[in-house]
């Protein structure tokens, strides 16, 4: 197995130039499944995780969020970025201090948001933000690790939807040091090609949840380099599960299980991974 260093290498390449996917599991299973898939780099799902743990997003605690980074880090020779949501901290010493222990876990990347959790504020002042993702960078680079940092602005998914105010925090963390940016929520063709404009020639992360028209190839041919699917995979199995677990409780009926992916099947792969 490639070894942490090595991965972060690989990872960085890959936001050179050219634009990949970088599918989002939650489980060991769901990461080594992914990699089998021939997907370069894999991300976690804060959405995903905690779902699959019976809490809200944002409901698991840093101690529990880093032993998953730790387990799913090692589970594959793909490397893996980590939705480190706000740094569990406001202030900047606080995020500082929390990056350094996430690069420990043997993440090729990480992000940080804009946003503080379980908060009246969609946003942090734009100062602070700032604040946070220099702190971010500086930890980074302390460490010598050669982690792939990503900064995210949150406005479209909390009820801050103006591009304006989104291309300035892009511009301002692409020039504070951030390998990435990271607006999650925008979805039009001008706004896309608007970011990935404003951060003079860094790598864009787009979000794509749900069916909105575009491939891969469009999604590319826009300049974006890193295309990530959230928590939505996630999703989709839970939405399997509860539609079949509800046939069976409210139908008596087992029709849903017509199709599915056989358990032999599945012990072929993971004894060959």
């Amino acid at each position: 197995m490639p070894t942490a260093n090595e991965k972060r290498k690989t990872f960085a390449g890959l936001h050179k130039s050219g634009c990949f996917v970088i599918p989002n599991p939650w489980s060991i299973g769901t990461a080594r499944y992914l990699q089998g898939l021939g997907f370069k780099a894999i991300a976690s799902t804060s959405a995903g995780f905690a779902h699959a743990c019976g809490r809200p997003d944002g409901g698991v605690g840093r101690d529990e969020v880093l032993a998953h980074y730790k387990e799913l880090a090692a589970a594959t020779d793909i490397p893996l970025n980590a939705d480190f949501e706000n740094g569990f901290a406001d202030d900047p010493d606080g995020v500082a201090a929390n990056v350094t222990r996430c690069i420990e876990t043997g993440v090729a990347g990480l992000s940080i948001e804009d946003s503080p959790q379980h908060s009246k504020f969609p946003l942090y002042e734009f100062d602070v933000a700032l604040a946070r993702v220099k702190a971010a960078r500086a930890a980074i680079d302390r460490s010598g690790s050669g982690v792939v940092f990503t900064a995210r602005t949150e406005g479209f998914i909390r009820g801050k939807p103006d591009i304006d105010e989104t291309i300035r925090r892009l511009k301002a963390f692409a020039d504070a040091g951030a390998d990435c940016l990271y607006s999650p929520g925008i979805r039009s063709r001008e706004h896309i090609e608007a970011t990935v404009k404003a951060v003079g020639g860094k790598a864009i992360n787009f979000l794509n949840p749900v069916p909105l028209g575009y491939t891969v190839d469009d999604i590319a041919k826009m300049g974006v380099r890193r295309i990530s699917v959230g928590g939505t995979l996630s999703r989709v199995a839970m939405h399997a599960f509860i539609q079949s677990a509800t046939q069976i409780a409210k139908e008596g009926k087992f029709d849903a299980f017509e199709g599915v992916v056989s358990n032999a099947e599945l012990n072929r792969f993971f004894q060959g991974g």
